[in-house]
Formats: C-alpha cells, sequence, structure tokens
C-alpha cells in the first residue's frame, strides 16, 4: 500500500472538526480524484498527505513510514512526494526551463536539458523554455509547476485544481498527455477537481469529499452509476432526484436519472415540454411530468406533449 491514513482527527480550531475518524488508502500507480463541493476538505486532505499541516489524531503512512508534519520538521513536505497547489511557487528570475530543472541534478548537464525538454513537451510549453515566469499567463505557470514537479519522478504526485486556469483546448491535451505519463512511469496522482467527468476516462477511483467525510469511495463508473445519495449524484452535473415516494409513482429502477437517461419514445409517461434550448451537439429541454419538472437532453428542439422512456 502507498498511501494510507488512519482514523484522522484534524480541526483548523476547536468548534470545527473537519475530519473525523478519517481512514483512506491507495495503492501503486492508480489515478484518483478527489470530488467534492467547495469546501468540503479537498485541498486541506493533499496539504495533510503532504505534510504541510499538523494533525490531531490518527497516522498517514506513506511509503511505509510515517507522514509528519511542520511540527516534526524543519522543511515540511514528503521525499519521494509532490504537491503542486494553487500558488505555483516558481522562481520569478529563472526561465521556465530553469524552474522546471530546480530539482534535477547537475552532474549530468546534457541528460539534464533533455529531460526538461521531455517535461516542457509534456505539458506543451516547449516554445516558452527561455521565457521568465512574469511574462505567462496563471495556466502557463500551472503547467510549469507540474513539469517542475514531474521531474524528481515522485512516488505520489498531488495536484490541487490543475486545470483551473487553463483554457479548454489546452486542458484536453494537457490532460491526455499528462495521465499518460504518469501511468507509463508507474506515477501515482490523487488530483483534486471540480470537473470530474473532464478527467472521468483516466480515473481508477473517485473519492468524494463532503465536510471532511468520506462519502464514498468506488471506481470512476460504479461513482457515476451507483452514486451514493443527490450529493455524489449531483458532481456529475445536472442530475433528476426523485424521493422513494416519487420513485415508487413512476415506477422507476433509481433515485437519481441523468439528463441523457431520460428520452423521448413512442410510449411511455405523458409529458410537457416547458422549454427546449440549444446546447451543442444536444438541446437541453426542461419538462413537466405530473407537477414534477426535469431535465432531459433530446437531439432536435422539442415542443408540446411529449412521452418519456426512463433507460439507465
Amino acid at each position: 500500500m502507498l498511501l494510507e491514513i488512519k482514523n484522522l482527527f484534524f480541526s483548523h480550531r476547536s468548534d470545527q472538526r473537519l475530519f473525523q475518524n478519517f481512514n483512506l488508502k491507495v495503492e501503486e500507480s492508480k489515478i484518483i480524484a478527489l470530488a467534492g463541493e467547495s469546501g468540503c476538505g479537498k485541498s486541506t486532505l493533499l496539504n495533510l498527505i503532504y505534510g504541510l499541516l499538523d494533525w490531531q489524531q490518527g497516522e498517514i503512512i506513506f511509503d511505509g513510514l510515517p507522514v509528519l508534519g511542520p511540527d516534526h520538521n524543519l522543511v515540511p513536505g514528503e521525499e519521494n512526494m509532490k504537491l503542486v497547489a494553487q500558488n505555483y511557487d516558481l522562481m520569478p528570475y529563472a526561465t521556465v526551463a530553469e524552474n522546471v530543472g530546480k530539482f534535477i541534478s547537475n552532474i549530468d548537464l546534457e541528460e539534464k536539458k533533455q529531460r526538461v525538454q521531455e517535461l516542457l513537451k509534456v505539458v506543451g510549453l516547449e516554445e516558452y523554455e527561455y521565457i521568465l515566469p512574469k511574462y505567462l499567463s496563471g495556466g502557463q505557470m500551472q503547467r510549469v509547476a507540474i513539469a517542475r514537479a514531474l521531474s524528481v519522478m515522485p512516488k505520489l504526485l498531488l495536484l490541487d485544481e490543475p486545470f483551473s486556469n487553463i483554457d479548454f483546448s489546452r486542458k484536453i491535451e494537457l490532460r491526455e498527455r499528462l495521465f499518460k505519463y504518469v501511468q507509463e512511469k508507474n506515477i501515482s496522482l490523487i488530483i483534486s477537481t471540480h470537473e470530474i467527468q473532464e478527467v472521468m476516462p483516466w480515473l481508477d477511483q473517485i473519492i468524494v469529499l463532503h465536510e471532511g467525510r468520506l462519502i464514498q469511495n468506488d471506481n470512476a463508473e460504479e461513482t457515476y452509476k451507483n452514486p451514493y445519495n443527490q450529493y455524489v449524484a449531483s458532481l456529475f452535473g445536472e442530475v433528476n432526484i426523485f424521493s422513494d415516494e416519487e420513485k415508487s409513482a413512476f415506477n422507476l429502477s433509481k433515485n437519481f436519472w441523468y439528463p441523457h437517461e431520460i428520452k423521448i419514445a413512442d410510449t411511455g409517461k405523458e409529458a410537457v415540454v416547458v422549454e427546449s434550448r440549444f446546447a451543442g451537439s444536444y438541446y437541453w429541454t426542461k419538462v413537466s411530468v405530473n407537477n414534477k419538472q426535469l431535465i432531459i437532453y433530446t437531439p432536435e428542439k422539442a415542443e408540446g406533449s411529449v412521452q418519456l422512456s426512463f433507460k439507465d
């Protein structure tokens, strides 16, 4: 087991208990997402794992050894682990290449140069090696920080909202390069994100947090198809929630239905279209069924009375 958290208790102050009896196991060579709304504890958990915060009770074991917080370490942080937080912490008067190569040995300068070039390619910044950070956008600085963290080949890489400042067109390319790279190098990755659906194809595991509690810990498919509750389901986007009474009245198999799972059919539940708006590859359509409004995705603009079929 690469990382194990046992009975963790952490509080910022006496009246706020963010983590209580928190337990978690992370295996080697896994890509894991921390999911949850803002303030649920994602960034705090990453800081605890990396040893930037002291906790009150419990243990964090990394690679067989206990993680110790700043009260026990003159320089906080763990060997063989890297954290890329949202402040980037780049050297302002060093070039992009110098920042990326900060932790790489100078014994073989040619090998170091090749390694830096390799990492710049991973994050798509090959043309920026001689640029100073002050001339970069926030998203570009974020990518430099990721490349620098990868330079030491950590066993565990922690990324806190790594794509938050990156343009959508760049995200697609960066995600694929980054996830393929850590898989090839057998680097375990824990990533906190608000964009869970955008990283799902690469995930081995999703850990859902809510107010410091672990709500669900499953593979991506299980989490998406069988969310523990409404909170988990809503992290994947829009979702239609049915109470147990409504589930029975509609004769449904589950309480949570994503918009694409409800389709207009030849037969089914009578519904009236409230509005239908173009949303790119589909129409965002709101319908009313027995005074309950639902969101569905339709291939064409819908109007009038329709029949709904529920298929998961």
